[in-house]
Order: structure tokens, then C-alpha cells, then sequence
């Protein structure tokens, strides 16, 4: 990972899309800080495409596409996205909503299979609490439609590293698709991921071939759920608490932040600005 302040000119410029992930990226100590609100809407209002692309729970991405500065948003780690829009049509950043604008939901997996999954994944839950001390089922599991979410640091004492290993080990032997963020072990049938729902949320919704356009999209994240996305775009950025979990990935970002969460990200939303201005 090198210094974002060496990340040429050109290439900021040049980024028409911004992929971000939310805990420990927009928010900092589990808050969302001003800073990092305000760099979404500044970067929406120039015109940019903004998604969050988040391992949290579709009562939360609800609420995220009808209230926040962002143009969609992929949950639960790829299991959907949502967005506001009008069918036919594609809605581009910076534009507004209109009044016939409505939530539109778009799920990767059908109604009933998810269902079924479900009765599945508490019965790996039940198995995980009896063998991994410590550890709790998260908080925002209530809101959640197709995935598992096993705390071991948002409201729980911290564990230790091979605790959380044991818990991608079991859901791993259960069937599971298992992937660790900065707060929880996420765990889901299927074998879809951020960067595989990413890709077709951007063609089926904004007409973006993200491979051919990949050098104009920018990811930022922190963690090791994150690396699909830090391995495919060649630009992609860490905040600076990327280095946190460093150990647990195999790819890291291209480029690092001075500073973590919340302000990492305002960091990187003014570099991209300053770029574009730099070009007019």
C-alpha cells in the first residue's frame, strides 16, 4: 500500500464512481462522522455515482437508500442492493430523486430460498455460541434477510484472533460462504460476495461495464471482507485502520489514507475533489 497523496492526479480525476464500505470506513468508534456524511453528499453533488457496499443488514440498507446521500447501496455482503429510482430509467449521481421516486429492491437469491436458508442458518448459530466462548449473535441480526452475523468485537469484549477463526471454521464446514469484517464474521449459502453483486448491480442499474470501467471506480474499505473488491479495482483505498487486520488478508488496497475511519474517508472524497477541479 502506498501513501494516497501518491496516487497521480490523473487517475483521481478520472473516477466517475465511488464503492465504499460502512463500518470502520464511513464511521469511526461506530459512529458516522460528519466528515465522512458530508464528503458523500459533496461527492454526490459533483456529480459522482456513491454506493456503500456493507456486510450490514437490510433493515439498515432500507433506511440507507431512502435517507442518506448515495445513489444504491449493496447489504448483507452481496445478498442484495437497493436503491431510489423509477422503473424504466437509470438514475445517474448528483441528480434528484424526483416525486414518483420509490425504494427498489433487487435480491440475488428468491423469496422462498431465502426462507429456507434461514431456518439453516440458526441452527449453525446455536453450534458457533456453544463452541466459540465470547462470542454473540450481532446486534442488527433482526434485521437481517439472508445472512448470519456473529459479533466478536462491536458489543462484545474483543476476541482473540483465533477465536475468530474457529468461527469461520465452523461455518465454513457447514456450507457456509464465511467472510470477516472489522466487527463481525458474516456467514451465507451462496456463492456471491460485495464484488460479484457490485458488478451486476452497476450494469443492471447504471450501465456500467465495471470491468471495462474499472480504472474509473474507486473502493475504499478496511477489512478483510473487503479484499474481492481491493484485488479487482486497481485504485481501490484503505482508510488507515486497514493496517488493523492486515494480517488476515491476502490483498490489500492499492492506497492508504493518512488517517482512519471517518476522517480517512473525507481525506480520499477531498483528493478525488481537488482532482477533478485540478482538470477543469
Amino acid at each position: 500500500m502506498r501513501p494516497l497523496a501518491e496516487c497521480p492526479r490523473a487517475r483521481l480525476a478520472a473516477v466517475r464512481a465511488v464503492l465504499t464500505d460502512i463500518d470502520d470506513t464511513l464511521t469511526t468508534d461506530g459512529r458516522l462522522e460528519a466528515a465522512a456524511y458530508t464528503a458523500l453528499e459533496r461527492l454526490r453533488a459533483a456529480g459522482l455515482l456513491v454506493i456503500p457496499v456493507t456486510g450490514r443488514p437490510a433493515g439498515w440498507c432500507d433506511h440507507i437508500a431512502r435517507m442518506w446521500p448515495v445513489d444504491a447501496v449493496v447489504g448483507e455482503n452481496g445478498a442484495f442492493w437497493f436503491r431510489m429510482g423509477s422503473e424504466p430509467g437509470v438514475r445517474v449521481g448528483g441528480r434528484s430523486r424526483g416525486s414518483g421516486s420509490k425504494l427498489l429492491k433487487r435480491y440475488v437469491i428468491g423469496d422462498a430460498e431465502r426462507e429456507r436458508r434461514g431456518a439453516r442458518l440458526e441452527a449453525i448459530a446455536e453450534r458457533i455460541l456453544r463452541e466459540v466462548p465470547g462470542c454473540a449473535i450481532a446486534s442488527d441480526q433482526p434485521y437481517r434477510e439472508a445472512d448470519l452475523a456473529i459479533d466478536f468485537r462491536e458489543d462484545v469484549p474483543e476476541l482473540p484472533r483465533a477465536s475468530v477463526g474457529r468461527i469461520v471454521a465452523i461455518m465454513e464446514a457447514e456450507g457456509l460462504t464465511a467472510k470477516v469484517s472489522s466487527i463481525h464474521v458474516n456467514g451465507w449459502f451462496g456463492g456471491y460476495d460485495k464484488l460479484s453483486t457490485t458488478r451486476l448491480m452497476l450494469r443492471e442499474s447504471f450501465g456500467i461495464d465495471a470491468e471495462a470501467d474499472r480504472a474509473r471506480i474507486v473502493f475504499a474499505g478496511d477489512s478483510p471482507n473487503d479484499q474481492p473488491m481491493f484485488e479487482f479495482f486497481p485504485d481501490a483505498v484503505g482508510v488507515a485502520n486497514v493496517r488493523d487486520m492486515a494480517d488476515l488478508m491476502t490483498h490489500l488496497p492499492a492506497w492508504v489514507t493518512p488517517s482512519r475511519g471517518s476522517s480517512g474517508f473525507a481525506e480520499l472524497a477531498r483528493a478525488l475533489l481537488l482532482a477533478r477541479e485540478e482538470v477543469q
